[in-house]
């Protein structure tokens, strides 16, 4: 009897390990499975496989437009309710009285707000490659309002032209009666503005973990991927990368909104993580958001306009300027460029614009105008790459379906 029942415990042993292989074998072909598909996936892009990139970027568009009208259709009254909201405000724009002066004010303003909220979610984004539009757009802006400032001792410049263009007031102030405090406040609304959209940017992140947690579906995202992995390997993280990214996870998790407001309140390339910690977590929307937005808005975009500023302050400015001439050999053709686009910009400032001074092109504006360009142009192509790998995702998802239904 002793040894039946031992011949059936290893029966059942024996069985088991059977099972537990077979499972393991299973996943193992699963996870290689994934991998082959996503690598097919990263090998649709426009200078691979042009026509079927282009092929699949049109019916992945096709099918979000119908998406996108079901759901407007779904919620067709807060539609109707946006489109008399639109009509009233169109008949108040197109008619006649006193009115109009407030009207055009509020459209510039509007507009003025949406292009800067519009770059900071493009820098979420990273304009497709990582580079951040502070450096393309609200950098050099604030710049230009420095040194402008500064030139002209004030920073009351005559708006129009202003912020199209930038020309001293007919009354400047004196030498030195520009204050730090004056700039900041010159660019507080497209800095704030800029913060705004940054924090807006961070939302996918977060909403992404945060559907992946509840439905316990897998996401087919790479940070996401990463950060369970991490999740799984706390414990043996070795290098300095996977230990700041788990300080950072910690940070976020255990101290709620001022981990995540400490977080986004300064320079931090992790802070992707921190949204998809809170979603995973299940951190409530408002507190991630509201910490989110007081961080990037408000104190980070304060630091980062106290950093240009003093940076192209005018004797700053001078002595980079001095110290590119010391350079042995090279120093004085180095320096030349940069005294001429100084003074160039100096020249403008203090004529009309209807003057007829001619505007001579410096190669420094020539190659800052050609890198936007040809960022933009990559961004627009990682779109279309990007779209395309979307729709292969649903052909492969399909497949799969197909498969488990046999």
């Amino acid at each position: 009897m002793a040894e039946n029942g031992t011949d059936c415990d290893q029966r059942r042993i024996g069985m088991s390990k059977e099972q537990h292989n077979g499972n393991f074998t299973e996943s193992s072909l699963l996870s290689e499975r994934k991998r082959r598909d996503r690598e097919e996936r990263l090998n649709i892009v426009l200078w691979r496989q042009p026509l079927v990139t282009l092929q699949y970027f049109f019916l992945e568009t096709l099918i979000n437009l119908k998406e996108w009208t079901i759901k407007l259709w779904h919620r067709r009254s807060i539609l109707v309710s946006f489109l008399l909201m639109l009509a009233v405000l169109t008949a108040m724009y197109y008619a006649e009285g006193r009115h109009q002066q407030y009207v055009r004010y509020m459209e510039k303003k509007f507009f003025w707000c949406a292009y800067w909220v519009g770059l900071g979610i493009l820098s979420s984004v990273g304009l497709g490659t990582g580079l951040h539009t502070f450096l393309l757009y609200l950098g050099p802006h604030i710049a230009s309002v420095t040194l402008a400032a500064y030139e002209c001792n004030s920073v009351n410049f005559p708006e129009p032209p202003y912020p199209d263009q930038i020309i001293c007031p007919d009354e400047e102030g004196s030498d030195g009666s520009i204050s730090l405090w004056a700039i900041i406040s010159k660019v507080r609304l497209e800095a704030c503005m800029w913060g705004a959209g940054t924090a807006i940017g961070e939302l996918p992140p977060y909403f992404m973990a945060r559907a992946a947690r509840l439905s316990g579906a897998e996401p087919d995202d790479e940070e996401y991927q990463e950060f369970e992995e991490m999740l799984e390997h706390a414990e043996t993280a070795q290098d300095f990368a996977s230990r700041a990214k788990l300080a950072v996870q910690n940070l976020v998790q255990k101290v709620g909104f001022f981990g995540i407001l400490a977080c986004a309140s300064i320079p931090n390339p992790l802070f992707d993580l921190a949204g998809i910690t809170c979603g995973h977590f299940l951190v409530p929307f408002w507190t991630f958001f509201g910490a989110t937005l007081i961080g990037k808005a408000v104190i980070k975009m304060h630091i980062q306009k106290l950093f240009v500023i003093i940076t192209f302050s005018k004797h700053i400015v001078e002595q980079m300027v001095s110290l590119i001439g010391a350079i042995p050999s090279i120093g004085p053709s180095l320096q030349k460029p940069f005294q001429e686009y100084l003074e160039a910009q100096r020249i403008k400032l203090h004529h009309k614009p209807d003057s007829g001074v001619p505007q001579g092109e410096n190669w420094l504006s020539w190659m800052f105008e050609k890198l936007v360009i040809v960022m933009v142009c990559y961004f627009i192509l990682s779109i279309i790459n990007s779209m395309a790998q979307s729709y292969a995702k649903r052909l492969q998802q399909k497949m799969y379906s197909e498969e488990k239904t046999k």
